[in-house]
């Protein structure tokens, strides 16, 4: 009987650090910049950006992607970026999307200009560079190396 409460008592705990843990995690994951103030950015492709990805400048977060959409006249995805209300971002900063790693996730890192005017809450970050696609990218490595090798092949006969 006593090895039975036993293993209960334990299981309890467990179940109790497994739940404080949990929380935990979600409620850091929740965090955003909320005295933050939303700027926007057009791009041709957002391939691995969602709801809640960084905004980095020299590689330390200073906010999230608040909301994506599709300009209907343009076509482009129009990024809403809420960043710190600590940090004056100048008019002529670009913005990218960059990967973490070969294997990580994406980002948009911004790079500040020389502007000595700044961006205020609903303006436009003029200045973008695309995602990059890694499998377009080793296609064309692919298909270029194989026209290589037949041309090569046909200059040698």
């Amino acid at each position: 009987m006593r090895h039975n409460f036993v293993e209960a008592f334990i299981g309890a705990v467990v179940l109790a650090a497994a739940g404080f843990f949990f929380v935990f995690v979600y409620s850091a994951s929740q965090k955003n910049i909320a005295d933050g103030y939303m700027v926007y950015a057009r791009f041709e492709r957002i391939d691995g950006i969602n709801v809640g990805s960084d905004v980095k400048m020299s590689g330390v977060k200073i906010g999230v992607v608040h909301h994506l959409e599709i300009d209907p006249k343009t076509y482009q995805a129009r990024i809403t970026l809420n960043l710190s209300q600590h940090l004056q971002l100048p008019k002529d900063s670009s913005a990218e999307i960059a990967s973490e790693s070969l294997l990580g996730g994406k980002y948009v890192a911004l790079v500040p200009g020389g502007s000595e005017q700044f961006l205020t809450s609903g303006e436009e970050i003029t200045h973008t560079q695309s995602s990059i696609s890694f499998e377009g990218l080793i296609s064309k490595f692919l298909f270029s190396q194989s026209g290589d090798n037949k041309h090569d092949a046909k200059a040698t006969a």
